[in-house]
């Protein structure tokens, strides 16, 4: 029997070298592997050039290594809620690549599938085709790198000529994911929002890492209930139910305004 289990984040991760490519699954604050950023964090890994929806926030994600100046490079297509990302960014110490959200999802599925580049008419007629969107700046308020124009072709859809701009897949050396139950064999289950990027994440990733809440044996998981196959996965370790999960903005409402 193949077990990829591993005894703790830390052995999960150890291997992840300075400068290494990594997807990490999350859609906000839900799904982080937190477990094994935290362990990222304290093996000192830098460099780092992370793959995700968005960089979590000042402390808590993807924010904590960021804040620890561990991230070089992010492709993200949200970045809203952290400070310090908008701080180092604008100061030029942050190189960004920002991406609209479904292309990056399938930029993502695309590299696990071994497609090498897709088109779509998603940024067609904007700076995501036509380039020059800020990808670093020079810490005086002048770019220092920008977006290369990407190729645009024409296809006819529906008997009507539009244009396409060509998007590369996605692949990195490792990838980060978060899920609800998984088997010794790898095979997972994700819990609601925490399935938007996760699976992809994982398939994008030469070497995925899963932190699972649940870990059952093989045969336990109902082959119609797998999300993502074992076969993208390469090794996991168990967090428990009980790990923290935030929410990056709660809203509330008294009972009298229901």
């Amino acid at each position: 029997m193949i077990d990829k289990t591993c005894p703790s984040a830390a052995e999960a991760v150890a291997d992840i070298p300075d400068g290494a490519s990594l997807a990490v699954g999350g859609f906000g604050l839900s799904g982080n592997p937190i477990a094994l950023i935290e362990a990222l964090l304290a093996q000192g890994t830098r460099e780092l050039s992370v793959v995700s929806n968005n960089c979590g926030v000042d402390d808590w994600g993807l924010g904590v290594l960021l804040h620890a100046r561990r991230i070089r490079k992010m492709t993200s297509s949200y970045v809203g809620e952290n400070k310090e990302f908008e701080r180092q960014f604008l100061s030029g110490e942050l190189e960004l690549e920002l991406t609209p959200q479904g292309t990056l999802a399938e930029k993502l599925r695309a590299g696990g599938s071994g497609i090498a580049a897709f088109y779509t008419q998603t940024g067609v007629g904007t700076q995501v085709a036509e380039g020059g969107l800020p990808q670093r700046y020079d810490g005086s308020g002048g770019i220092a790198l920008a977006s290369p124009p990407k190729d645009v072709r024409t296809f006819d859809v529906d008997g009507a000529p539009k244009q396409f701009v060509l998007e590369e897949a996605i692949t990195t050396d490792f990838s980060l994911v978060h899920a609800l139950r998984g088997d010794r064999h790898g095979n997972l289950v994700f819990n609601k929002a925490a399935r938007n990027f996760n699976p992809l994440a994982a398939m994008a990733g030469r070497v995925c890492i899963a932190q699972v809440e649940e870990l059952v044996e093989p045969g336990q998981i109902d082959p119609d209930d797998v999300h993502l196959p074992g076969v993208f996965v390469h090794r996991m370790i168990e967090v428990g139910s009980g790990i923290e999960k935030r929410i990056e903005r709660r809203t509330v409402r008294t009972e009298q305004e229901a």
